[in-house]
């Protein structure tokens, strides 16, 4: 009886017994390509809707000058836990450079067949080169394939990821790549929620945030918390200022005083600073 109890927790959730569908029917592209088509709305081919915090393929973004960011530091293949990625820096061509920094990424492997899409690289990048896309529907024939190289991962000319033979790509899954590390706050503070803390893109500039969580909820948009709290602290600066203005207003004409009487009076004030110096 024990295994007919685990067919009627599937059978259950059969919208003929009243359920709930949670499994679509895809062919992987298969039959949008018998078809001669690339139209997501094809019978038994259509993806469900994904979030945007979803740990897809990776790729090797660029900066908006085409610059790659990797700087061949290897903290990305130092945090893997499976262990899949395999990073070797070398130095740049001074004439040439192809990163900012001193180094660049000269050779960058990642072993799908490893991969536990944990998103561990993209949180230890210091400068935002590892991030994932959207796409998850790519299967390999061979090992060889499995394993996506610098070529196959580096963003093309416009900011777009390659797109393989054995990829199923659709429309807007390459468009929210890091949306993870836009949804995560710096060291976790919630105060940064909604602040732009990352760099341009190749072909999309500055990424916006992930909205607040009023957004997310519905409701009305809110002001960073950084920003308004700044905001804060500058109004309370401004009225101390204010507080403090009567007797600094108060104590400048005496200053100023001091100072016309100092040049009606040159040799009292020599004599006066003379007497301060043998003190």
């Amino acid at each position: 009886m024990g295994y007919l109890d685990g067919f009627l927790v599937t059978l259950r959730q059969h919208r003929l017994f009243g359920g709930q569908r949670v499994t679509t029917e895809y062919s992987g592209g298969r039959s949008a390509r018998k078809r001669g088509t690339d139209a997501p709305d094809v019978a038994h081919d259509a993806k469900i809707a994904k979030p945007e915090r979803l740990h897809g393929r990776h790729v090797l973004n660029r900066y908006e000058d085409g610059m790659e960011k990797c700087i061949g530091c290897e903290l990305c293949a130092g945090v893997c836990p499976a262990k899949c990625i395999y990073v070797r820096g070398a130095d740049n061509d001074p004439e040439t450079p192809t990163s900012p920094g001193e180094r660049y990424g000269y050779v960058y492997e990642i072993n799908y067949l490893r991969c536990i899409h944990c998103d561990l690289c993209v949180e230890a990048c210091p400068t935002e080169a590892i991030t994932e896309t959207k796409l998850f529907e790519f299967s390999f024939t061979n090992r060889r394939d499995a394993i996506y190289t610098k070529a196959e991962l580096l963003v093309d000319d416009d900011g777009a990821p390659q797109r393989l033979p054995w990829e199923d790509w659709r429309e807007g899954e390459d468009a929210l790549t890091s949306g993870w590390m836009r949804a995560t706050s710096p060291s976790g503070d919630a105060t940064f929620e909604g602040v732009e803390g990352w760099s341009g893109e190749l072909g999309h500039g500055i990424r916006t945030p992930e909205p607040s969580q009023p957004v997310r909820d519905g409701g009305q948009p809110s002001e960073p918390k950084a920003t308004s709290a700044a905001r804060a602290e500058g109004s309370a600066s401004d009225e101390a200022h204010a507080a403090r203005g009567g007797s600094e207003a108060d104590a400048e004409p005496a200053i100023e005083e001091g100072s016309a009487s100092d040049e009606a009076h040159p040799s009292e004030s020599n004599q006066r600073a003379d007497e301060r110096g043998h003190r």
